[in-house]
Formats: structure tokens, sequence, C-alpha cells
């Protein structure tokens, strides 16, 4: 399974052009063909449009050529456009619209079905990063769009992408980490599994949040402002990856503004989104994130989430009369929206008539079960203390969130997902404690339990065990964002006091971001599980007791104190208002500034241009094997500027066991482009028996959409290449890579 910044499951056809009209579109009828159909099916003679043998290009043309302008204006509102039987949305009263319409139904999604009973709750999406598998997030994508599907859903709210500059960021959990390649392509799997995993069951997916919205504090009324080549490089670019590679139906715009713009009316829309990334389904607002009618619609906004306010027909046709909008605007953004649904099946292939409130499969669980146990990542494992094996008769498991019993309204739904507080999404999920004690009888072995609110008497009963396995958390979520990268429930002096009482010691977090670990050198195991699903105590005990490999490798860097994080002053984050402040001040509305002046130097690219050592770096994981890397060659097959590089070396299992590596390849440019650092350009996954070696090859495409060998030069403003020297490396982690080598573009 090579993944490079070349790699992809499928390329569903190529992005249209944005410099192509609506006319030009209307007239030649160009487009892909409808997903799902190779045959002509019958329709309605009133309903030209509903003809499979035409593209959706052609059908949304016929559609819309049939429609008043009163029709149209309802695909620019998401209640009014996918709820064709009613007329009448808060107030807002629409005509009725044009037959054979579907009903469309979106939910939020970017780690589980949220909304509905009875679904999967699959581990957090930094849990999905953490897999670093792309085929597994293919998978991951499927199942869920399956029980979308049956739930009454067709379109999901997901993936979500951020480049995590801040940790404390609330809605980290809900994103796939630090690096541009690594989201940009496990974004691409999950859409394309989305998408195209379920034929007959047809889920679109929406990409959020566009663009740098970084942080829940003041997300609504904050502006973060960056420069042009940070914009390009950093946090536009996964987006531009997961639409080159999957074409995803839509994007959704966040709440922030980006250089004083809204980002729902952000000039950015059009030119970058829509021009440079050739994005061509439609783009829709967050809830509440839209502030106009004609800046938002002449900016790239083609329809407002959920009720209408700034895009009602009064509101539009009024700008119309005004010479502030065209039709031709109009019409663009009905197109893209009756195309994108169009496109995705959802015309074709009806929900169903009676919602399942009961989806989730034993196979679903199983793939959560697959993220949980390949996403969690071992960070220390002193004097081998894991796996745990019959020589330790009594095992003491201590902690809140091990159980399903609450301790202070904490228990192992708490941190299920989302981690914010979602028991009542997840009421049941396998406790680590139940699965730990069903495996430790297994191998005759005992379990004692404490909650872990005293904690003396935790202590207590970790003395008296063999081993203690002591469960660590912190909530983290939507709508604000976290104040410290400590534990929360006094979980810090709750692992000292644990590890102070039993020198093996292993602490299992379950966090949505980086943590500090203050007692790291008092305990002997450390496991990242993150927000681990409903399958996490199967997972878990699997983990702790070798029945599988520790697979999972950090998405993002883990930094010894805040002070060390790349937005380490007050302008950087949280922001500042006029008076130099990061307080609002009462009854204020004014915008909250943030400083994006790290530029480049965000996650790893940071700790190394500044020379900080982190605590764990990005790329970093143990496994219960042990792996040697070797021969790298390097083969340029470049032109100039253009063509590719191909890169191959061997892993060699070292250790006694089988297990899996997840080799990995970064890229130096040469000094004059003033990049910081070192970046991702490839990785893999490979599996080996004790002993065995394979070759790992990973091609770097100087066009791939990642642009590996080039910068964005602001005074071409253009993806530039230097000529120079460029130093690659191989290795285990961003700061373990004992392999070197070059070339020279000249």
């Amino acid at each position: 399974m090579k993944r490079s910044n070349t790699s992809t499951r499928r390329r569903i056809g190529a992005a249209l052009s944005v410099s192509v009209t609506l006319g030009t579109l209307l007239a030649t009828g160009a487009g892909a063909p409808a997903a799902g159909l190779g045959h002509a099916a019958s329709y309605p003679a009133a309903c030209p449009w509903m003809d499979t043998r035409k593209s959706a290009d052609q059908r949304a043309k016929l559609l819309l050529e049939h429609s008043t302008l009163g029709q149209k204006l309802r695909w620019l509102d998401e209640q009014a456009a996918n709820s064709p039987a009613q007329t009448t949305f808060s107030g807002v009263t629409y005509p009725v619209q044009v037959a054979c319409t579907p009903t469309v139904v979106y939910a939020d999604g970017p780690d589980y079905v949220r909304g509905p009973a009875g679904v999967t709750v699959f581990p957090a999406q930094l849990a999905l990063a953490g897999t670093w598998n792309d085929e597994l997030a293919y998978t991951k994508g499927k199942t869920q769009a399956d029980e979308a599907f049956r739930a009454g859903k067709n379109v999901l709210l997901a993936p979500g992408i951020s480049s995590s500059r801040e940790p404390l960021a609330g809605r980290t959990p809900e994103y796939l980490g630090e690096d541009s390649l690594l989201s940009g392509n496990l974004a691409a799997e999950l859409i394309d599994g989305m998408q195209r995993g379920n034929r007959d069951q047809p889920v679109m997916a929406v990409v959020k949040h566009y663009v740098a919205n970084e942080q829940e504090l003041d997300r609504q009324t904050s502006s973060s402002n960056i420069d042009g080549r940070t914009l390009r490089e950093v946090y536009d670019l996964p987006f531009a990856i997961a639409v080159d590679k999957s074409r995803p139906g839509g994007i959704m715009c966040s709440y922030n503004q980006i250089n004083g713009a809204y980002a729902c009316e952000n000039p950015i829309l059009n030119n970058l989104l829509k021009g440079d990334a050739g994005f061509d389904g439609y783009v829709v607002s967050d809830f509440g994130a839209v502030h106009s009618t004609a800046p938002s619609l002449n900016n790239g906004l083609d329809q407002e989430l959920n009720r209408p306010r700034f895009y009602t027909p009064a509101n539009i046709e009024a700008a119309l009369d005004a010479g502030q909008v065209s039709m031709a605007q109009i019409d663009a953004a009905a197109f893209r929206v009756v195309r994108a649904y169009l496109q995705a099946g959802l015309f074709d292939h009806p929900l169903p008539a009676t919602p399942s409130t009961s989806t989730s499969t034993a196979a679903n669980k199983a793939v959560a079960q697959a993220v949980a146990e390949q996403g969690s990542v071992l960070l220390k494992n002193e004097g081998s203390v894991l796996p745990l094996t019959t020589g330790s008769k009594t095992i003491a498991v201590i902690g809140q969130t091990a159980s399903n019993t609450p301790t202070d309204g904490v228990s192992a739904g708490t941190i299920c997902a989302e981690g914010r507080n979602n028991s009542a999404a997840c009421p049941n999920p396998v406790a680590p404690l139940d699965a730990i004690t069903a495996r430790a009888a297994q191998s005759g072995q005992t379990v004692t339990y404490s909650n872990g609110a005293d904690p003396a008497a935790a202590a207590a009963v970790a003395q008296s065990a063999d081993v203690a396995v002591v469960f660590g958390y912190a909530k983290q979520g939507e709508f604000a964002d976290r104040t410290t990268l400590a534990l929360d429930g006094n979980g810090d002096a709750l692992i000292s006091a644990v590890a102070a009482a039993n020198p093996n010691t292993i602490v299992v977090l379950e966090t949505g971001t980086a943590t500090t670990m203050p007692w790291l050198a008092n305990v002997k195991g450390v496991v990242e599980a993150w927000y681990p699903g409903d399958q996490q105590g199967n997972a878990i005990a699997r983990l702790l007791y070798g029945d599988v490999d520790f697979t999972g490798r950090l998405p993002m860097t883990f930094p010894k104190s805040l002070a060390d994080t790349p937005a380490n002053t007050p302008a950087q984050y949280p922001g500042t208002f006029a008076d130099g402040s990061t307080t609002r001040p009462a009854g204020s509305t004014a915008i909250r500034q943030v400083s994006y002046n790290e530029g480049l130097k965000v996650g790893y690219k940071w700790y190394d241009a500044q020379g900080i050592e982190p605590l764990f770096p990005f790329g970093y994981g143990l496994s219960y094997t042990s792996f040697a890397y070797q021969n790298l060659k390097v083969t340029p097959h470049l032109h100039g500027t253009t063509g590719k590089v191909t890169v191959t070396f061997d892993v060699r299992n070292t250790g006694t066991r089988s297990g899996t590596a997840t080799p990995q390849l970064y890229l130096t440019l040469p000094s004059t482009t003033g990049e910081p650092g070192k970046r991702l350009v490839g990785y893999d996954k490979v599996t080996l028996k004790p002993g065995k070696t394979t070759k790992v090859q990973i091609t770097i495409d100087a066009a791939s959409p990642d642009h590996p060998l080039s910068f964005w030069n602001t005074t071409a403003h253009a993806w530039d290449t230097a000529p120079g020297t460029y130093q690659l490396q191989a290795g285990a982690s961003s700061r373990d890579l004992p392999l070197t080598t070059s070339f020279t573009i000249s």
C-alpha cells in the first residue's frame, strides 16, 4: 500500500475550469456522467433531467431551463433546496419546486453520523489520522455513508480539515492532524468512500471548514491574518489535495474572517478554491456564517445552510434589481448545487421511506474497532512492560473513563468520539474495564478497579497489583478551546500517585490533542488512544495484550509545554483587540485580530526550524517489534522543473514478532526558498514477519496537487521550483530519519 503525493484510489473526472461560464456549460452539456448509472432508466416525460443517459451537466441544464427564478432560488438555501414538497421555511415562501427533485437531508458527521439513533460511534478523526492508513480511511468513509443513507441522510458534513496550528483548539479531534499531505490524502479517501463506496446508497460529502478555522474562541468574530504564501502552502493546501484526488460535492466555508473578510464572502472562494484548486462542486456556509447577500454571492457562496436569512428570494431579487448581482451568478450557483446532487446520485436513488434507527452492524463495529486499534499510538514501553503477560497475576485498572459507571458524570461514553461530553450519543460503549477483565480471565489473571476519584485510594489499589493501567482523559470539542494541555479530572496527580505506588504503571491517554506529561519519567508505558469510539474496550484490551501490534503514529507533534508551540504569543493566540488586550470588551462585537506571523512554521516544521525538542515528534510511534532502514536510492526523472523522482529504500523487521512499520519520506528544499524545516512527501504501511525485508518505493511527482518540489512565489503569484540541492530523508518519524540522500534541480 504505497502512499505518496501522487497516490489516490481513483480520480473521477477532470475538474471543470471556472473560467468556463454557465452559458458555455449549458450550451455544451460538458461534464462527467451521472454517478453510478450506466444505462437509461424510465422517467416522466415532464422531467427530462431524469434521463440517466445524459451527463450531470446536461441534466442540470435541463432542470434549470424548466425553472422559474423562484425555483432556481430554492437551490440557494439548504432547507428550500432539500425539501421539494414544502414551500415555506421560517416564514419565507417559495414557489412549488419543479417535479422529480429529491429529498436531501444533511447530517453532521466528521467522526460518526450525528443525530440518528443506533449508529456506530467511530473514533475521533484524529484517531483515524493516527492510522496513517489511506485504505482504512476509504473503508471508514464507505461504512459511515452506509449508515447515513439507511438512517435517512444523504449528505454528510464531513470530513473536516485543519492544520492543527493551535493544539488547544476545541475541534482538533475532528480533524486529521497537522500535515497537509497526510490530512489531504486521508480526507480524499474518506470522500471517495462516502461518495463512491455504496453504489445504490449514494451519500455526498461536504468538506469543512474552509479556511484557517483554527480556533473556537471568537470563531465568528475573529480574523485569521495570514500572508499569501502561508495561506497557499499551509491552510489551503490540504483542501486542494482533497479536491484534486476525490472531487467532493460540496465545501463548507467557515465562520472566521481571513484577512478582514468573512470566509463566506471572501474572494478566495473564487480565486483559490474554485479557481486554482479547480473545485467544481458548490460552496455552502456554516450555520450562521453568512453576513451579506450580494457580497457573498459575488464572491462564490452558492448555498446558505439551514433557514434562509441572507439568501431569501426577497434579498436576492432586490440585489438583482439593484444590479448588485447578475442573473448569470444566480444561475451559476443553482447549477453547481443541482449538478453536485446529480453527480452524487441523489436524484436517482431516493432515501428510504422509513429511516432505520439501528444502522450499526457487526461489520461496521469491526471498522470502528480497526480505527481504534490502528490509530492508537504506543509512546513509551520501558522494559517491555507491554504486552501484558501471564507473569502479571493481578492488574489494577484505574480511572473514570475505564468504566461505563459514571464518576462525577464522567465515564467511557464521555470520551467516545468528540470528547466534549457525548455520553448521550455513546450510551453503552464497550468499556475498557470490561474488555480487560474478560481478556485477563483468558490468561488466568484477576482485575481490580478504582475509579480514581480519590488518588490515595487508587494508589492503594495499584500497590496491591502486579501492574497498574491508569486512564487519563481530557474533554475537548466544538464551541470552546482548551486552556491547558494538562489532563482533566486531576488526571496528572492521579497518574503520579499511581506511579509512586506501582513501578509497573501503564498510562492510557484518551485525549483529542497533544498533552504534556509531567509524570512521564515515572511510568513504564504510555498509550495515546485519542477518543476511541464505542468499540474502545475491545481495541485497547487487544493492544495491551499484544493480540495486535501497535501500528499508530502521531499525526501531530506533542510539545513539552505550551510555550514551545508555534502560536505562543498573545497576538498569535488567542489574538488581540485594538487596545492590545486579549479580553473582549464588555458588549463589544469587535473583530479579534489573530496574527499568523509564525508563517510556514506550523507543526513539526516549527520545531525543526526553531531547534525545539518536542516531547514526541510528528510521525512517532513504537511497535512490539523493531525495524531497520537501509539502502536509500533516488532516481530523478526530471525535465527542468517537471517530472518525477523515484525513491526506494529497504525496511527490515529486526525483532522477534510480526509487526507493521510506517516508513516516512521527507524533503528539504534549497535554503534560497526560505522554506522552514522539511516536509512529508510520502509514506507507506508495511507488515513484516521477523527477519523479513521489503523494498519501499515512493514516487514524488512534481505535478502533484501538494506541489512537493515547489514553493509559492509571491512575486510571480505561482508555484515555483527553485534550482539547487534537495535533501531526502527516510525513516520512522520526523525526528528518526537514518537515511539521507539528495538530488539536484538545475
